[in-house]
């Protein structure tokens, strides 16, 4: 059980059957009146924030999320495939449940699958990821003004803007929460 009086950053709970995650907390306790807490929570699938009020004996149950490391094999359609590491067991996810930023993603990378009670709810890439680079444009001699990009598509086909420098076939670092290009591989 997780009271709201011993909230702290990081904590998941079970508040009305959604999973929530406390980003802040203050406790206050003002001069007339009783003591409560002012949380701003993230609902852990749906990603909403809200912020709520609770009373410092407000008790809720704990929600445990799981973390999983899986090789990341194909995609056939809609689905993605997935495999455990340990067990070599296949799972199937829909692309809903993938994020933005999975398009840097290649076959054979680990990616970082998070459920609750057994539903998968979203596929978290590595953090860095190197591609190379399949199609830029030339870099024009003497366009060298500073922090000049351009763009260029990797061989998953997601477009990252780099350096004037780079040229196709070259393999590079992408950070994959941003997007942005990181240094050459």
């Amino acid at each position: 059980m997780v009271v709201a009086g011993d909230f702290k950053n990081g904590i998941t709970f079970d508040m009305d059957g959604q999973v929530m995650q406390v980003i802040e907390f203050q406790h206050v306790k003002p001069g007339k009146g009783a003591a409560f807490v002012r949380t701003k929570l993230r609902n852990v699938i749906t990603g909403a924030v809200v912020e709520k009020t609770f009373s410092p004996t407000d008790k809720f149950e704990d929600a445990r999320i799981d973390r999983k490391d899986m090789q990341y094999l194909y995609s056939d359609g809609d689905l993605y495939y997935f495999m455990d590491m340990e067990s070599y067991e296949q799972i199937p996810l829909n692309a809903d449940k993938l994020s933005e930023n999975f398009k840097y993603v290649k076959e054979e990378m680990i990616c970082t699958i998070k459920s609750y009670k057994g539903n998968v709810f979203s596929v978290e890439p590595p953090m860095f990821v190197e591609l190379e680079i399949i199609d830029a444009e030339p870099g024009v001699k003497g366009d060298t003004a500073t922090g000049t990009t351009k763009n260029a598509t990797v061989e998953t086909g997601a477009v990252v803007r780099v350096p004037l420098f780079i040229n196709q076939g070259e393999r590079i670092r992408i950070d994959t929460r941003t997007g942005e290009y990181l240094e050459r591989a």
